[in-house]
């Protein structure tokens, strides 16, 4: 179903979310169609963000909001759905745009399989009428379910349209850039030379990707990387745990921008907690590269401001390969917690590999290695 007819249909004109593979071409509609607008377009940090952000604009306006999210997503509206929009609340309606990744029967990644089993499970635990659309549904189906869905609205309610693998297509075409300098993968490989033996928690998305790929190339295993493929926005979290647990280890944090903005509130416990074993580096390209290349607000912020802010004891910015070998080597040999953000290009090259261990023996690999 080309875009413009189906958000046509819709007859909204306020969308916010986080920015999904399957989604690309809803994504690149309304970067094309609105920007980055307040009033009508806003990518939000998380998707539960985003659903009180669309909370503020029905109490404004009286009208129908639009989420959009990946299915991962869901869980991160648990909460403003149950006790914000809920009817037997605020009675707050919305439509949520959902991307099945992970879908029964269709090949996905690893980390998308249980998600994609629950998808609708949990739409229905939620009391969110749900509608699937895939490439042979006809827009009349979705006219039909809207007026349909527009009877819940009244009544308070909320509804989802869950998108599968191309159901949705774009004409156009949308280009994400920046002016930085450095690409992910060679500060991902200079991070591995000074890094080391420390273990090494990456985030989720090609990073982790990268990662995996520099090792095989460097002719080494896998045991000294946790590569959290999934659950975006917490391998801080993952790696200020293992920190505090294991003090005599140099802990290395490879995180994104879209990652860390997601669950912010886990720099603020890392700073609190300042473990003199932990390097915190956000690889900062301003963008949502693995889902599509979206921009995320971290090129408009100061993150090492907010890393200071938080109780971080070092905290720089870096653009270059010169000054950033000599960051990492002076994280490595600090005694205190250390922060470097890391300006980098958006791009990745075409012929990125996915790890070729399961999550489960990468687990074990990494709990080996720790020992």
């Amino acid at each position: 179903m080309n875009i413009k007819s189906f958000t046509d249909l819709l007859g909204a004109d306020f969308f916010a979310g986080v920015p999904d593979s399957q989604l690309k071409a809803l994504c690149d509609h309304l970067m094309f169609k609105y920007g980055i607008d307040p009033k009508h377009h806003v990518i939000a940090a998380n998707e539960g963000n985003a659903a009180a952000l669309a909370a503020g604009y029905h109490l404004a306006t009286g009208k129908v909001p639009v989420v959009y999210m990946q299915n991962s997503g869901e869980g991160n509206i648990i909460n403003p759905v149950a006790s914000l929009l809920n009817d037997k609340v605020y009675g707050i309606p919305c439509l949520f745009i959902v991307g099945w990744r992970g879908e029964p029967g269709v090949h996905d990644e690893p980390q998308h399989i249980y998600q994609g089993e629950v998808t609708l499970k949990l739409l229905e635990a939620m009391d969110i009428a749900a509608f699937v659309i895939d490439k042979k549904t006809k827009e009349e189906e979705v006219e039909r379910k809207l007026l349909e869905f527009k009877k819940l609205w009244k009544k308070g309610k909320q509804c989802a349209f869950v998108i599968r693998k191309g159901a949705l297509e774009f004409d156009g075409k949308v280009k994400y850039q920046n002016a930085n300098a450095m690409s992910r993968e060679e500060i991902i490989r200079h991070i591995v030379a000074v890094s080391g033996e420390d273990p090494i928690v990456s985030t989720t998305g090609k990073a982790s990707r990268e990662l995996f790929k520099i090792r095989e190339a460097r002719g080494e295993g896998h045991g000294h990387d946790f590569l959290t493929v999934g659950s975006m926005g917490h391998s801080s979290s993952i790696a200020l745990g293992i920190a505090a647990n294991k003090p005599e280890k140099k802990v290395w944090c490879i995180d994104g921008d879209g990652a860390a903005l997601m669950h912010m509130g886990a720099m603020a416990v890392i700073g609190a907690t300042r473990p003199k074993n932990l390097v915190h580096i956000v690889i900062n390209n301003g963008a949502h590269e693995t889902v599509g290349g979206m921009p995320t607000v971290a090129g408009k912020i100061d993150l090492v401001q907010i890393a200071k802010a938080c109780g971080y004891v070092r905290a720089e910015r870096v653009a270059d390969h010169e000054t950033l070998d000599e960051t990492l080597k002076a994280a490595k040999a600090a005694n205190e917690l250390c922060f470097i953000e890391v300006s980098c290009a958006i791009g990745a090259r075409a012929d990125l590999g996915r790890p070729t261990t399961t999550p489960g023996e990468n687990k074990k690999a990494f709990m080996k290695s720790l020992r």
